[in-house]
């Protein structure tokens, strides 16, 4: 959708189209709210700084609609598109990486009660790994903090493409 389309568009519309972005709700709504954006790069910056007001629980609220990294969503939604598109290198191929993010997932999970989580679209899989792997050393406050950037990274990219 352009620009002017963006700004034109019923709020409902948006909404969903924002929740695919990103699941925190307060997030769509001021987005929706703060219409309309006179470029781009206005709307780009204003996504930005409201993401980075996001804490515990619109973090945790967004994880509940991410897949595990090297896993699909069996939902067949916009935002599990973007999901299946931003994770190609985990649709086929080598099958002990498969098998190595596994089993980080289930010791990140362990560790922090969370999934992991990280923005996948130009990684590789082995890049992708050696995050996992580096960040089970940060604290839980660190890791807050990195799962926040990571989805506010993911949104940012998803409303990026979604917005020409």
């Amino acid at each position: 959708m352009t620009l002017d389309e963006f700004n034109d568009a019923d709020a409902a519309l948006l909404k969903s189209m924002l929740l695919a972005c990103a699941a925190v709700r307060s997030w769509g709504d001021a987005i929706i709210a703060a219409r309309p954006f006179r470029g781009l790069d206005e709307l780009l910056a204003f996504a930005d700084e409201t993401a980075r007001r996001w804490g515990a629980e619109q973090v945790d609220e967004a994880l509940m609609q991410h897949p595990r990294i090297g896993e699909s969503r069996e939902h067949n939604d916009a935002a599990a598109e973007y999901s299946r598109r931003e994770q190609p290198v985990f649709t086929d191929g080598d099958e002990q990486l498969k098998r190595a993010l596994r089993e980080g997932n289930r010791f990140y999970e362990a560790k922090f009660g969370r999934i992991f989580l990280i923005r996948a679209a130009g990684r590789s899989g082995e890049e992708i790994l050696a995050c996992l792997r580096q960040r089970l050393h940060n604290s839980v406050e660190q890791e807050q903090r990195e799962t926040a950037n990571q989805l506010r990274e993911i949104a940012l990219l998803r409303l990026r493409q979604g917005v020409l």
